[in-house]
This record gives structure tokens, C-alpha cells and sequence, in this order.
């Protein structure tokens, strides 16, 4: 259906999942991976794509306008991940938040009605969407919720989302937006809970739990997200949100637990630390639109298998994040690009 796709923020743990998924189950698709490769953006998570004819990479901030209109030149169609997504990085400087997900998304749309893509897929979260109570577990986010962001990034996701409905609305561009639960898996950046856990007790430190721990997440597997992508990319109604879940709800506590099991670690190694402000209490998504339209329902991400899957592989790509915790994986850029000639358009 497409044969010339976009993938903004490829390098970041969702976008490279993404691209490797393509790979394996659409390799006949050109990609156009475009990442400015900030602190989070790693060019390792793509190792061994470097001499992929249909995959080429741009170095390029999603906000320099000049660029995007001659990346997007001749696409299909665009899936955009790129933002900043740390919630507690939003609340010590919420500027780039702004930036990023607000001015650099409205440039992109700005692109692509320039460009006449097919289509737009937005990639966004469940966050825009607030906080859920925990004495309610029949409560959970549909597309109809109202947004009620409770931090600055919430809710500069939550602009990006109305500017994405704007542009399909005023300007008929072909826009869909995924609104998706907690993910895990390969390749996340050492500062999400999962990762950062896991290697902390594989170096034999405590882990950092925020308040009483008994915040809830939707937890699902980045793969099952990168296929109900797929999904929404090429079978999804325009102008639809589309909320991405797996009915697989934890409390942190409990996360940890698992985490401490499995790792073969005992209570001790849990260091409690004050609660973070506007903490959302509780987060479920309601799948039932997608099921029903596309037929996708999630079947990876269910626990303890695919927890303890995620826990092997980083247990076995202790390079991967020993070069994070170091700073060495930014000098991979330099090492592949820096005396590369630009590729032909």
C-alpha cells in the first residue's frame, strides 16, 4: 500500500522497533528514518541497517522546516514518534516539551500537506487522558475520554494531538492518531522504570520507587505496539484515535516485585523516594475500537513470560547499556556518518 515511508524519531526505543518490525514483516517499504539524535536518539539501536538500500537516515530536527518539506518530498505516508517523552524531564524544563512535540509536529503537518501524503499517523499516549482512580478498576480511557493532561508533557502531547485533528479537519489531510499504554521491551533508554531497574540490580544497586508504588500501569509490549501501528498505518480511518492497550495492568509495586523475583533479589534492594508531583494515580485503556475495526489485539505482552523475556535481554546487552550509562553510544553517529558523503536523494 505504501512504498515510500517516513519514520520521525527512529532511533528512540519505539521508532527503532518500529523500523526493525518493518523490516521483517514489510521489507519491500523504503523508510526515511529522521532523528536529531538527542540524549535518547541512539543509532546503535539500528545496528546492521547501515547498508540497507531501502533504509536511509536523516540527521535533522523535526522542527528545521526547510528540511522536513524535502524529506517528505515523494513519501507515501509518515509515522511520527519523535518527541520528548520523560515526564519527570517535563517538569524541571518543560520548553523543549513545547518545542518538540507542539512547534515541531505543527512543522511536520506543515510538510506534509505540502508533500500530499497519503497519510499521517500520530503517535501518542494515554497520558493526555489523566489520571484513573484506583478504587474504580472498571474505569479505563476510550477515545471519547475528555483530555485532562496532568504534566507539561501530557499536555504538550495533548496540543500535538489537537493540532494533528485540526489539520485533517480545516485541511482534509489524511491524519490518524494511536494513543498507547506503558511499553516495554528491547532497546528503551535506561531512564524509563523497566530498563532502569533492571540494570541498576544488574549492577547490584537499589531501585528508586516513587511513593507508596501503587500507581497503576497498562503495560504492553513494544512489539504488540509497533503491529497495531502497522494496523492503524495502513488500515486505520482517517481522521480516528485509535487507543493502543493490553489489558495488562500493574501496580509499580507490584513491577518491582516481579523485577526483584526475577532477578533473584531480595526486598532490601527496593529504596523508597518521594513522590513526584501531579503523579497520575492510575492508567487503563479500553482496546475494544481497535479489536473490533482492525482486528489487532495484543498477544506478547502478557506476564511473567514476557517481562522475563524483556529482563534476558538486557541481561544480555549489558554492552548496549553500559554505553548508555557512559556516553559512548554518541560517539557511534561520528563513527558511522561523520566521513560518510551525503546519500543521493
Amino acid at each position: 500500500m505504501f512504498e515510500r515511508l517516513i519514520v520521525t524519531g527512529g532511533c528512540g526505543f519505539i521508532g527503532s522497533n518500529f523500523i526493525r518490525f518493518l523490516r521483517q514483516h514489510r521489507p519491500s517499504i523504503a523508510i526515511t528514518n529522521i532523528d536529531c539524535l538527542s540524549y535518547s536518539g541512539n543509532l546503535e539501536n539500528l545496528a546492521g541497517l547501515e547498508g540497507d538500500a531501502r533504509y536511509r537516515f536523516i540527521k535533522a530536527d523535526i522542527g528545521d522546516a526547510g528540511t522536513m518539506k524535502s524529506a517528505l518530498a515523494g513519501a507515501d505516508a509518515i509515522v511520527h514518534f519523535a518527541a520528548e517523552s520523560h515526564v519527570d524531564r517535563s517538569l524541571m524544563d518543560s520548553r523543549p516539551f513545547v518545542q518538540t512535540n507542539v512547534l515541531g509536529t505543527q512543522t511536520l503537518l506543515d510538510a506534509a500537506r505540502h508533500a500530499r501524503l497519503k497519510r499521517f499517523v500520530h503517535v501518542s499516549t494515554d497520558e493526555v487522558y489523566g489520571s484513573l482512580p484506583l478504587d474504580r478498576p472498571e474505569f479505563r480511557f476510550t477515545e471519547d475520554s475528555p483530555i485532562r493532561p496532568s504534566s507539561p508533557y501530557a499536555a504538550s502531547k495533548a496540543a500535538s494531538d489537537l493540532l494533528v485533528h485540526a489539520f485533517h479537519h480545516t485541511f482534509g489531510l489524511d491524519a490518524v492518531i494511536t494513543r498507547c499504554s506503558n511499553n516495554f521491551g528491547p532497546y528503551q533508554f535506561p531512564e524509563k522504570v523497566i530498563p532502569l531497574f533492571v540494570t541498576n540490580l544488574l549492577e547490584g544497586k537499589q531501585v528508586p520507587l516513587y511513593g507508596d508504588g501503587l500507581n497503576v500501569r497498562d503495560w504492553i509490549h513494544v512489539d504488540d505496539h509497533c503491529e497495531a501501528i502497522l494496523a492503524v498505518l495502513e488500515r486505520g480511518r482517517a481522521g480516528q484515535v485509535y487507543n493502543i492497550g493490553a489489558d495488562n495492568e500493574h501496580s509499580n509495586l507490584d513491577l518491582t516485585h516481579s523485577l526483584l523475583r526475577l532477578m533473584n533479589r531480595g526486598p532490601e534492594f527496593i529504596r523508597h523516594v518521594e513522590d513526584r508531583p501531579g503523579h497520575d494515580r492510575r492508567y487503563a485503556i479500553d482496546s475494544s475500537k481497535i479489536a473490533a475495526e482492525l482486528g489487532w489485539r495484543a498477544s506478547r505482552s502478557a506476564w511473567p513470560a514476557a517481562l522475563e523475556a524483556t529482563v534476558a535481554w538486557y541481561t544480555s546487552n549489558a554492552t548496549w547499556w553500559r554505553h548508555i550509562r557512559s556516553g559512548e553510544y554518541r560517539s557511534f553517529y561520528d563513527t558511522l556518518y561523520a566521513n560518510r558523503p551525503a546519500a543521493m536523494a
